[in-house]
């Protein structure tokens, strides 16, 4: 635990700095020691063990570093930040990266054991970090890794590496993935999700599509959350500056008040921080709560959370 969290208190550290380095105009500097500790835990794996090592490499995600902010929050700046120490990881440990990848390759049938465990994270997370190059290789090896997974912790870390990438092997590999568990409700559920966390620029335009697909339904509640409070949680998309990520959970959040208050309620807490960005995404913000406060024939769960949010 004592590793594990000296990890992440410098990882935020870093990330902190580059955030306010990126908001002020300037280029980040990312701290050389921080590259060589990286490549000091991946030879360490058998000492440590992949699970403690693939934790630790394991980046704080953006939501949650927004609450280490101080000041306005600028989720691009963060967002930029964010990915750019990742491929700064990736560019400066890949022959790591891939050396490790390759040595955790499966070995017999899948098991479901804390040493089994442990492998799949670390070589899932090495997976992760080399697709960061965008590099031919990378996005091959995941897609091969995406056919060949004999279990669904493999098959789904692969998608998650291609759904970043604007690839054809993404589609591919989605509508795949679609077609081999469209009967497993709670899988489909995550295909769901995995989409609205897409770093791609058109990911709104995404789950606004798949608000319209024939196994998406506003009175199930797990398949609408899987969407939408999945999509509120993209910070670079559901906070983009034109406003278009707070107008679609708006408009959402309508449809489904008249469904299920309680599911209303609970995706409006999405604009809980809302004073904490800047006045123009604080002026979309405050639009679409109005809106949802005035209109006819909002629910009481749903009034109460959008007005305590406007007097907060």
């Amino acid at each position: 635990f004592a590793a594990w969290e000296a990890s992440q208190r410098r990882v935020t550290d870093i990330l902190l700095m580059a955030t306010a380095a990126i908001a002020a105009g300037e280029e980040p500097q990312w701290p050389e020691d921080y590259f060589a500790v990286v490549g000091q835990l991946l030879a360490q794996r058998e000492l440590r063990g992949a699970a403690l090592i693939a934790e630790c490499l394991t980046l704080p995600d953006e939501a949650s570093l927004t609450e280490a902010l101080t000041g306005v929050v600028d989720p691009d700046a963060l967002h930029l930040a964010w990915t750019g120490l990742r491929r700064a990881m990736a560019a400066r440990r890949e022959t790591e990266w891939w050396l490790t990848y390759e040595q955790l390759a499966p070995q017999g049938p899948y098991r479901f054991d804390p040493p089994e465990m442990g492998r799949r994270a670390l070589r899932n997370g090495c997976l992760g970090y080399l697709a960061e190059l965008e590099s031919e290789s990378a996005l091959a090896a995941a897609w091969s890794q995406f056919q060949d997974a004999d279990n669904m912790t493999d098959q789904y870390a692969a998608l998650a590496v291609l759904n970043d990438h604007a690839d054809p092997r993404r589609e591919a590999a989605l509508a795949a993935f679609y077609d081999q568990w469209r009967s497993e409700a709670l899988v489909i559920d995550k295909w769901f999700a995995i989409q609205a966390m897409s770093r791609l620029p058109d990911t709104l335009a995404r789950v606004e599509e798949l608000t319209r697909h024939p196994d998406f339904d506003y009175a199930n509640p797990n398949r609408a959350l899987a969407l939408l409070s999945t999509f509120r949680r993209n910070l670079v998309r559901f906070h983009a500056a034109d406003g278009g990520g707070y107008e679609f959970l708006g408009e959402q959040i309508a449809v489904i008040d008249a469904i299920n208050s309680s599911t209303s309620a609970y995706l409006a807490r999405a604009f809980d921080s809302w004073r904490r960005y800047d006045p123009g995404r604080q002026a979309y913000c405050q639009r679409v709560l109005e809106g949802l406060r005035d209109r006819s024939g909002v629910s009481l769960a749903l009034l109460e959370v959008v007005t305590t949010l406007l007097e907060g």
